[in-house]
C-alpha cells in the first residue's frame, strides 16, 4: 500500500474519531436509558482517547493533523449528519424516537470507526519497521474497544427499537 494511502485512511481515522466525539455528545442528549447512558459516556471517553491515539500516530508518522484531504471532508459531512439526524429527532417526536435516532447514528458512526482501525491492522501486518510498529501498538490499545462499541452499539440498537412506542416503530414483514 501506498504512503498517500496510509495518510488518506489516518486522515479518516482522525475524522472518525472527532466526529465520533460529536456523535456521543449528541447522543448523551437523546438517551432515555440509565444503563445505555452509563455506556455511551464510556464510549465517549474512549473516543477521545482514541483520537489522541491517531494524533499520535500521525505525529510519529510525520504527518499534519491540521491538513484536510477531500476523504476527511466526506467522512465529516456524513458525521454531522448523523448529528443534525438526532437534533432533528429531538425537536420533533416523541423521546423515544430521539433515543432509537441516536442508537442508529451511534451504530452507523461505529461502523466506519471500526472499519478504519480494521483497515489500520491489515496494512500494519503487512508493513515493516516503524510504520508496523507504530500501527501495531495503536491497534492493540483501540482494537477492543472498537469491537465493543460496535458490537453494543449495535445490540442496544436492538433493544431500543423494540422499546419504542408503537407510533414510531417500523412494521416488521412478516415471514412466509
Amino acid at each position: 500500500m501506498k504512503n498517500e494511502q496510509v495518510a488518506e485512511l489516518l486522515y479518516q481515522a482522525l475524522e472518525t474519531e472527532r466526529g465520533g466525539i460529536e456523535v456521543y455528545t449528541a447522543a448523551l442528549e437523546c438517551v432515555l436509558n440509565d444503563d445505555l447512558k452509563k455506556e455511551w459516556q464510556e464510549y465517549l471517553e474512549q473516543t477521545r482517547n482514541h483520537e489522541q491515539i491517531v494524533l499520535a500516530v500521525m505525529d510519529k508518522l510525520g504527518l499534519d493533523p491540521q491538513m484536510e484531504t477531500p476523504g476527511q471532508l466526506v467522512v465529516r459531512q456524513i458525521g454531522e449528519s448523523l448529528v443534525e439526524a438526532m437534533e432533528m429527532a429531538l425537536e420533533g417526536g416523541p423521546p423515544e424516537a430521539a433515543q432509537l435516532v441516536a442508537c442508529e447514528s451511534v451504530v452507523q458512526a461505529e461502523t466506519k470507526d471500526h472499519l478504519n482501525w480494521e483497515l489500520i491492522h491489515e496494512i500494519a501486518e503487512k508493513s515493516k519497521g516503524e510504520l508496523r510498529q507504530t500501527l501495531m501498538a495503536a491497534c492493540e490499545q483501540v482494537e477492543d474497544e472498537e469491537d465493543e462499541h460496535l458490537y453494543h452499539s449495535t445490540a442496544s440498537c436492538g433493544s431500543s427499537r423494540s422499546a419504542c412506542p408503537p407510533c414510531c416503530r417500523r412494521p416488521r414483514k412478516k415471514r412466509k
